[in-house]
């Protein structure tokens, strides 16, 4: 499709709309999968990321009738959300200078029952030793679950760690379990986790957030541009990936992550192949917490 004012200048790097477009064209055969059949919001900047910013929920009403759509239920009514289906919706959304974009945790066929739990690791030191660490340490906490998380670079200060899920719990209980893993591990690492909100009362500890699993909340899409300056991308990863000194949560950007999936394709490909269960799972931590609570 014709990119209007494809030369506009949407990051102070040099990133143009027509670069973002191509990139979205580029990177669609590796991103689709993860979007396939998911509300998406649009984190959007018509004039450049140091403009202001529009999170857009609504499709607009000048989107073309072949932009797929869902209608899902809010307070007071409905709302139509974009569905992306193929490149070519992508490619529009790019040129609308949607930058970034935040799918739901859940399909357009049950989107009360989530197939994704995810844990947000944010660090309030910004220290990259520090954000590896809690990466592998909450995976151990989910391994010991017997539960195999997937890892994310965010793009920005720290990793996603998903579950892929088995459709069988709504959001409520998945949001309960989350809740309880996250306060098991920073009862178990209290100097490298916490599940407070508030900076402040960090002390310069890592965030386990874990607010993102609700209905109509959203996560940033693996590789998704971020709206920094250096266009920093969320990038998936192979856990061995983390022993590399130079992994960070920025480390990919726009200019790189095509080589690299070139080279080396997508670490999440299979993501959507062995969804999981929680049922068994909770027993587990039920018995880790008395275990902690036993030991003082």
């Amino acid at each position: 499709m014709q990119i209007s004012r494809p030369d506009k200048l949407l990051f102070p790097s040099g990133i143009t709309k027509a670069d973002l477009a191509g990139y979205y064209d580029g990177v669609a055969s590796a991103m689709l999968p993860h979007l396939r059949d998911r509300p998406l919001n649009l984190e959007r900047y018509p004039d450049g990321i140091e403009g202001e910013r529009i999170v857009q929920q609504r499709a607009g009403r000048h989107f073309p009738e072949w932009i797929r759509r869902v209608e899902v239920q809010k307070k007071g009514g409905t709302v139509e959300h974009v569905v992306a289906r193929d490149a070519a919706t992508l490619v529009y959304l790019a040129n609308q200078a949607c930058i970034t974009l935040h799918p739901w945790l859940s399909r357009r066929d049950a989107l009360d029952r989530p197939d994704r739990l995810i844990f947000d690791l944010d660090p309030s030191n910004g220290d990259p030793a520090e954000t590896v660490k809690a990466a592998r340490t909450m995976a151990e906490v989910l391994r010991e679950l017997r539960l195999e998380p997937w890892v994310m670079t965010t793009g920005s200060r720290g990793y996603h760690l998903t579950l892929p899920l088995q459709r069988r719990l709504r959001f409520d209980d998945v949001r309960a379990f989350a809740v309880d893993v996250a306060s098991l591990a920073a009862s178990r690492h209290p100097q490298l986790f916490t599940t407070e909100q508030r900076k402040a009362k960090r002390q310069r500890r890592v965030l386990i957030d874990v607010m993102r699993n609700a209905y109509a909340h959203t996560a940033v899409a693996p590789y998704a541009i971020r709206p920094r300056p250096d266009a920093p991308v969320a990038t998936p990863l192979h856990f061995e990936e983390l022993d590399d000194p130079k992994t960070r949560p920025d480390r990919w950007t726009v200019k790189t992550v095509l080589r690299r999936l070139e080279r080396d394709g997508d670490p999440w490909a299979q993501i959507n192949h062995n969804p999981q269960t929680i049922t068994a799972a909770r027993r587990r931590l039920a018995q880790a917490g008395a275990d902690l609570d036993e030991r003082g």
